[in-house]
């Protein structure tokens, strides 16, 4: 959470290679008070959640020089980061995925694309907002 001026916003981290999604998206949450930061591979993503502490993650599974499972993998497993929310964003919607997703520590699942409502309501949710 972080202090604009007496009104405290949480900051959300969005992982995905698709640029033109991730600007769209951000404008969205940003407009809707959010502080959005980006990254657009997974070790990208993953080394902004180690120094900027998001309180949740928007991740893509299929990215450049680390997958989205790795990445939340690495969050999930890791004491001091494992209370950051992680919400899988994915265009692959299989049982192996939710599956696999879940044995790291995802706490949501969505598939792309997505209504924003509907995300918006798990960003919510999982922040509870």
């Amino acid at each position: 959470m972080h202090d604009l001026g007496g009104y405290v916003s949480k900051r959300l981290l969005i992982v995905d290679d698709e640029i033109d999604l991730v600007d769209a998206l951000a404008a969205h949450l940003e407009a809707d008070g959010y502080e959005v930061l980006k990254a657009l591979d997974g070790k990208d993503g993953y080394e902004k959640v180690q120094t900027q502490k998001p309180d949740a993650v928007l991740l893509d599974l299929r990215m450049p020089r680390m997958d989205g499972f790795q990445v939340c993998r690495l969050i999930k497993f890791d004491d001091s980061l494992k209370a950051i929310k992680v919400i899988i964003l994915t265009a692959h919607n299989s049982d192996n995925e939710h599956k696999i997703g879940k044995s790291v520590g995802a706490d949501a699942f969505l598939t792309k694309p997505y209504e924003y409502p509907n995300l918006l309501e798990t960003i919510k949710g999982l922040l509870g907002e």
